[in-house]
């Protein structure tokens, strides 16, 4: 089923288990083309890296995704796209994410799934997908999206 709304309107999910999460991910992955740039924001533990590794799975990325929080980005390469995945949780400021290189990942062709965006706020193109994921329960978790018309 496909919900279709203006983009500024903001997409509300209900998930109860990682794998809700995860399936969501794999929806979100249809919406994403070469230079999408997705954010991804939420407390620790909130499914940050379980929506991510759906939207990996679904694009067709087959090696396991996992947070980059010591390495700050991860490089995923299939066909003649990549896939980066950076987690901003240990950047203080849009500089540090300058200095390596981010810039120019995020205007790039390939598709970027940022963690922690909130870190590197004034890095982030207008027109990224945002997705903010809020605790609610042991299992259950609102994502909220937005810059997305369908999904």
């Amino acid at each position: 089923m496909s919900l279709i709304q203006p983009a500024e309107c903001p997409l509300n999910f209900s998930s109860n288990s990682s794998e809700q999460t995860y399936n969501l991910g794999k929806q979100i992955a249809s919406a994403l083309s070469r230079g999408s740039v997705l954010t991804l924001d939420g407390a620790l533990g909130s499914g940050k890296t379980c929506l991510a590794k759906g939207i990996a799975f679904a694009l067709g990325f087959t090696d396991n995704l996992t947070s980059p929080t010591y390495t700050i980005i991860n490089e995923y390469e299939k066909d003649d796209i990549t896939l980066y995945h950076i987690d901003a949780y240990r950047l203080n400021s849009d500089k540090e994410f300058e200095e390596i290189d981010g810039n120019n990942i995020l205007n790039s062709d390939g598709i970027c799934i940022i963690e922690w965006s909130c870190n590197i706020k004034n890095s982030i193109p207008q027109d990224a997908i945002t997705v903010t994921i809020n605790i609610t329960g042991n299992e259950s978790r609102e994502i909220i999206i937005k810059g997305l018309d369908f999904l």
